[in-house]
């Protein structure tokens, strides 16, 4: 069975992330934020793909994975229920599904890790795409947390 892994950035430096992605031997990192931005240095698209090459790790944004702004705020204001439908809704569309099924054949050849800002998986999108994605090809999800010094 392949692994699939999960990992947020929240509360980790760049450099944490990336010695946390290598040491469990990723090799492609699919970003999974609807907008790779970041007011945290080196989280924002151009600047993480720099340095996660710069390591020998391959990077995707995959957009139509994301969670879409109404999810994001339902999320913020601790709206479980709210949140995991309106992703529901995000991830059913048909982009949605291109993109998912473009994730699951690159995590059939490499191995990957879908990255988004919530360091606990549970509150995150990404353990729906990933649990979707189980299911479809019965991964085995683990979640990452970067390592701090």
């Amino acid at each position: 069975m392949s692994s699939l892994l999960t990992i947020g950035y929240e509360g980790a430096a760049v450099e944490d992330v990336v010695g946390t992605l290598k040491a469990a031997g990723v090799q492609v990192l699919i970003d999974v934020r609807e907008l790779p931005l970041s007011r945290k240095k080196g989280f924002s698209k151009k600047a993480l793909a720099a340095v996660l090459e710069a390591d020998g790790i391959d990077y995707l944004h995959l957009r139509d994975l994301g969670n879409p702004k109404a999810g994001r705020e339902a999320a913020k204001r601790g709206e479980g229920t709210a949140f995991r439908r309106i992703f529901g809704v995000q991830l059913a569309s048909e982009p949605a599904q291109a993109a998912l099924m473009q994730a699951i054949d690159i995590a059939v050849q490499s191995r990957t890790c879908l990255l988004c800002f919530e360091r606990d998986p549970a509150s995150c999108h990404r353990s729906m795409v990933a649990d979707e994605m189980a299911r479809r090809h019965a991964f085995q999800v683990h979640h990452l947390r970067a390592a701090r010094p």
